[in-house]
């Protein structure tokens, strides 16, 4: 009988040992806060993976999600600037940057974040669009309008301990009876923008066009007035040296007897190489020395 009552003191005190180190440690994973209160007050908030100890018995452990989480909102109807009915089905990319925030705030419960994620990103969304004509927001769904919502939202999140990561759109489209309508009258719009813009494109090439000829014109004008010019101060110089030439006896002796060598050498073409002179003509008084 002593030794059962020892085997089940030892076997107690075992139990009471494994009770006391399950509730004296916590096991934080990678995905994951480890919040410890005392009597109900956050005392310590465990961010890094590993094996920490707490007080047992009197100190709890509460985990929280630490990695992105998606929240995906209920399809709705917004309206437009100009009062056009849309069909918006989004989601958000979040996560809880701030542990501490977010338990005071919304007792660590994802569905009390989820309904205050809910809340103010429908309401910037229809504030967005409310903003925008419908064409504006058919046209910004390459990621315009989601960045738009986003600012709208702001830091509003952050006093939750949320970080809001992107506000994403799956869908936002037209009510099914109006899209036909709506397509068409945007594709007989951009044709009319396209023929504008056709247009101011022909009036401009006809206009740099134009102006390229008439510089043409001008430039062509210049340059043969200048050519003129040049050809007028060449044969200015010309006369000016020919009058130097016949101002002095022996210049213009020797200028006539260059002038004469110069026709004589013109009628011996081909192969006539004698030249047959009156002694009556000028080029005789080159050789006569008259």
């Amino acid at each position: 009988m002593k030794k059962k009552s020892k085997g089940i003191g030892i076997a107690v005190i075992l139990l009471l040992v494994l009770m006391v180190w399950d509730s004296s440690m916590v096991i934080t994973y990678p995905n994951e806060f480890t919040v410890i209160k005392q009597f109900g007050k956050i005392v310590s908030i465990r961010q890094d993976a590993g094996l920490s100890a707490k007080v047992p018995f009197i100190q709890k452990a509460e985990k929280i999600e630490n990695k992105v989480l998606l929240y995906d909102l209920a399809v709705s109807d917004v309206m437009t600037k100009d009062k056009k009915s849309m069909i918006a089905d989004c989601f958000v990319l979040w996560r809880i940057n701030d542990p501490q925030k977010y338990t005071q705030t919304l007792s660590a419960q994802k569905s009390n974040a989820e309904f205050r994620i809910d809340t103010i990103v429908y309401n910037s969304l229809k504030n967005v669009i409310s903003s925008l004509s419908q064409e504006e927001v058919i046209s910004g769904r390459d990621g315009e309008l989601a960045q738009s919502i986003k600012e709208n939202i702001g830091t509003t999140l952050e006093q939750y301990g949320i970080a809001l990561l992107a506000v994403e759109t799956k869908s936002l489209d037209l009510p099914d009876e109006n899209k036909d309508a709506v397509y068409e009258r945007m594709i007989s719009e951009r044709n009319n923008i396209a023929a504008t813009y056709k247009a101011e494109g022909e009036e401009e090439a006809k206009e740099i066009s134009n102006n390229t000829k008439a510089e043409i014109i001008v430039m062509q004008s210049e340059a043969d007035a200048q050519a003129e010019e040049t050809v007028a101060k060449g044969e200015a110089e010309y006369m000016r040296i020919l009058s130097d030439a016949y101002n002095n006896k022996e210049k213009a002796d020797f200028y006539l007897y260059l002038r004469s060598l110069d026709a004589a050498k013109e009628t011996m073409t081909g192969d006539k190489k004698t030249l047959i002179i009156d002694e009556t003509s000028p080029l005789a008084d080159i050789f006569y020395q008259r």
